[in-house]
């Protein structure tokens, strides 16, 4: 078993990566108040992996509630919160409750977005079930929900007691939600660490191929480079970089997921196609070569991303992207690469530069 920690003082925790954890129990009871959780999971996880977590919490002692959920990010709403809300209520759970969300980035999302509400706060706990949720959004405490006009735009900063990410669990995912969760691997290379992104080069097809060790590795090293942003921006507040620098292509991504219709395209998928178009954009502005645009989009290829955006248009593009968390007093922050690992925060890009680098990178 791998251990990282996400150091935020007297919220700090452990993030655990290995094979087999569901059925470790112990890992999950330390981490509770008392021995009760609400376990919120999906209609597509459940089945798989349900029972045989019940089973091992059972055996030492923990009472579990399950709710179970529809699958998708298009019910990641408040109808799917209040559905948590009265699950909790009808089943009598109170303070020291702690909820566990079981699944992939929507489930995680809306249990800590509940847990950040619930009683005005209870502790949660992260076992994440896909590729993108184990490298991404059960680490550092972003919870919410969609809204028709934006993804993530109402939500809070919640931040979990313990991550759980069972390795085993990447062994069942389709192979279109491997290659999404790919998408925010290939991510930490190109902001922050060569090394890793020639790693990730160099290993491509064993990752794709479910290689046990090597997807041990990637989660291992894309968390360890979560862990390292969140603990020095937590509340994503810094002028410049910070932790704004993980969303490379997430602005033109939700763009994307939005315009098409949550669901439609996966958040990993929109991602992989945003990060062209802002290496694209770092292109025109002449920060980076056309090589560097190529080698991104091969690496991508590999991973079976889609590297081409929908023609949605570039004005509706930006009419959805203005709707962007990152706009601040009317002005468009994008991240951006000045080379290969070295990404910025920009706030100063023309419109018309954008428009061109999105119309350039879109299907027709």
């Amino acid at each position: 078993m791998r251990r990282l920690n996400v150091a935020l003082a007297d919220r700090s925790y452990p993030i655990l990566i290995g094979r087999g954890l569901l059925a470790k129990a112990e890992l999950v009871r330390e981490h509770l108040r008392v021995p009760r959780i609400a376990l919120i999971t999906n209609v597509t996880v459940a089945p798989l992996y349900r029972a045989s977590l019940e089973h091992a919490l059972a055996a030492s002692g923990v009472e579990v509630t399950t709710i179970i959920l529809p699958d998708g990010e298009a019910y990641k709403t408040w109808e799917s919160l209040n559905l948590i809300f009265d699950s909790l209520l009808l089943a009598r759970c109170d303070r020291a409750t702690t909820i566990v969300a079981l699944g992939g980035g929507v489930i995680g999302d809306l249990a800590g977005f509940a847990a950040a509400s619930y009683q005005r706060g209870v502790a949660f706990i992260q076992i994440p079930t896909t590729l993108l949720s184990q490298v991404d959004s059960s680490v550092g405490g972003k919870t919410g929900i969609n809204h028709p006009r934006g993804k993530n735009m109402v939500g809070a900063f919640w931040q979990p007691k313990l991550v759980l990410a069972d390795t085993d669990t990447l062994q069942t995912l389709p192979l279109r939600e491997l290659s999404a969760g790919m998408a925010e691997v290939i991510k930490y290379g190109l902001i922050r660490d060569l090394p890793f992104l020639e790693w990730l080069e160099a290993n491509m097809e064993g990752l794709m191929g479910r290689d046990g060790e090597l997807l041990a590795q990637a989660v291992e090293r894309s968390c360890a480079n979560k862990a390292e942003v969140v603990a020095a921006d937590e509340f994503e507040t810094a002028k410049e970089g910070g932790r704004a620098l993980l969303n490379l292509g997430h602005t033109f991504g939700h763009a994307i997921e939005t315009g098409m219709g949550y669901g439609q395209w996966l958040h990993g998928e929109a991602v992989g196609a945003g990060m062209v178009m802002a290496a694209e954009l770092s292109r025109r502005l002449g920060w980076i070569a056309q090589a560097d645009v190529d080698r991104i989009v091969s690496l991508l290829k590999r991973a079976g991303i889609p590297v081409r955006g929908p023609k949605l248009g570039a004005e509706r593009y930006l009419e959805l992207m203005s709707h962007d968390k990152k706009v601040i007093a009317g002005s468009l922050r994008l991240v951006l690469l000045k080379g290969i690992a070295n990404a910025v925060t920009s706030a100063a890009t023309p419109r018309e530069e954008i428009a061109a680098a999105i119309d350039a990178c879109c299907d027709a």
